[in-house]
């Protein structure tokens, strides 16, 4: 892409046959006619000279010289500024082209839509305003060039409004970030989300066995994760990513092009494309600037949408998740746990006699009760747990990655802290409860939602028959009351 800096001198190469005197009477008209700033002018012998001193340059006016002037203006060293009439004009001087007055044509363009001015040497008193004539047809072309390509670029944004899933959202920025740049790598590393709760990675451009050793150095790199959404978008030298490449055995890929993404609260992210020996320019930033701008947007509604969500699956008098949540967790986890032949196990909790709660101290007690108990079962687990609201007073818990033996020791540390709380009770003061637990794992005792869920259910109901306040495992169970398993 073109970069456009009006206070940049364009260059002018003249190239071929006699080019430094027809360089010294082009510069002197041109600062009589008051443009010596606007351009910057030299002669070489050659294209490929011409090309290797001007690289980097994001437009230029080649002015080729004498009767291989065409060949000049066709050499393959013009190829980085070639084939789009955005960032290249083309002057031909020549004995053995026609003048205009002999009826010649001064300007012909091509079948890929490359314009060339013509000149007879005859004309080259006219170079000085032939060259302000393409000069100005160049910019006019960059101008139109980058409005065409900010409208792509936003006509390639309008998938990023409909995504409501952020982790798609990361990926799809960096995937766009590659396409509009014309990049050939990128990684996007992105913030824990509820689900899953761990870092996510994204690396487009690498070969699968270098992809999967730098995705799992990414998750692990604290300077990055630490860093996620924050800076301003730019090119950046060297940085933390660059170590990261290096200890895969990656050659530094140069410069890296920094582009972070925030949405409105929690989610957070970072997207690097690598330069690969190419320069970012100012309307690939503008580009990128376009693409994060709509990313934000996007992961912002994303975020919102969630959170609604969230809501939807949450108890209004605990605060933790409800049955609804409950369920459509179970069958993730009891899918995650098959697939990973992990165990997964399910705590059943009822609070003992709690309906004298509500007789003795008012409902208004037994919310507190319930809200208290919330929060102590909160503690008692990890943030990976899932902890659920069943009905009434009776809760779940689903422990992700935890045998059977380890639950019923997580169940039996519950029990005995609800027994040594002291619950609140209004004016009454205080009170204790007990609380009974049922333990049952996947896929011992159920390999699906339901029979697990029942299994768990039915070793509660055994805790209380036995005397309440104790902790009662699915294997205590007859095998008659798991046979629906």
């Amino acid at each position: 892409m073109a970069d456009s800096d009006p206070r940049r001198p364009m260059p002018v190469l003249l190239v071929g046959e006699d080019a430094s005197r027809i360089e010294a009477a082009l510069s002197a008209g041109l600062a009589a006619a008051g443009q010596a700033s606007r351009f910057s002018c030299a002669a070489f012998a050659s294209a490929p000279a011409a090309a290797n001193a001007s690289a980097g340059a994001p437009s230029l006016v080649v002015i080729a010289l004498g009767s291989s002037a065409d060949a000049i203006l066709d050499h393959p060293a013009w190829s980085p500024w070639d084939g789009t009439a955005s960032t290249m004009a083309r002057i031909a001087v020549s004995e053995t082209l026609p003048s205009a007055d002999d009826g010649g044509p001064m300007i012909l363009g091509d079948r890929e839509g490359r314009i060339t001015y013509r000149l007879a040497y005859a004309q080259a008193g006219a170079l000085p305003m032939a060259t302000r004539v393409v000069a100005e047809l160049l910019e006019a072309e960059t101008a139109r060039a980058e409005l065409q390509a900010q409208l792509e670029t936003e006509r390639a944004c309008i998938p990023l409004a409909s995504c409501l899933d952020p982790g798609k959202l990361y990926s799809m920025t960096l995937e766009l970030l590659i396409e509009r740049l014309g990049a050939r790598r990128g990684i996007a590393l992105f913030s824990p989300s509820p689900a899953p709760r761990e870092a996510g990675v994204v690396a487009r451009g690498f070969d699968e066995a270098v992809r999967d050793r730098l995705c799992r150095m990414l998750v692990d790199e604290k300077a990055l994760a630490a860093s996620l959404g924050q800076g301003q978008l730019g090119v950046v030298p060297w940085g933390p990513l660059h170590h990261v490449l290096g200890r895969i055995g990656l050659e530094s890929p140069g410069a890296l092009l920094s582009v972070p993404l925030r949405g409105g609260d929690r989610e957070l992210g970072h997207v690097w494309l690598l330069a690969d020996g190419r320069r970012f320019g100012e309307v690939d930033l503008a580009a990128a600037r376009t693409i994060q701008g709509r990313a934000n947007a996007a992961l912002a509604t994303a975020e919102r949408y969630h959170r609604a969500k969230e809501s939807a699956f949450v108890d209004d008098v605990t605060g933790v998740y409800n049955a609804r949540y409950l369920l459509a967790t179970a069958d993730n986890e009891i899918q995650r746990a098959a697939r990973y032949g992990n165990p997964l196990s399910v705590l059943f909790l009822d609070l003992d006699r709690f309906k004298s709660v509500n007789d003795v101290h008012g409902h208004l007690v037994g919310s507190e009760t319930l809200r208290s108990l919330a929060r102590l079962l909160s503690e008692c687990v990890r943030q990976v747990d899932t902890l659920a609201r069943y009905g009434g007073d009776e809760f779940t818990i689903l422990l992700v990655d935890t045998p059977h033996d380890v639950a019923l020791k997580v169940a039996e540390r519950i029990r005995s802290r609800i027994e040594a709380h002291l619950f609140e009770a209004g004016r009454e003061g205080t009170l204790r409860l007990t609380i009974s637990i049922g333990v049952a794992t996947c896929p011992a005792h159920g390999s699906a939602r339901e029979p697990l869920l029942d299994a768990a259910d039915k070793a509660m109901y055994r805790a209380k028959s036995d005397g309440r306040n104790r902790v009662c495992s699915a294997n205590e169970l007859s095998a008659s009351a798991l046979s629906n398993r």
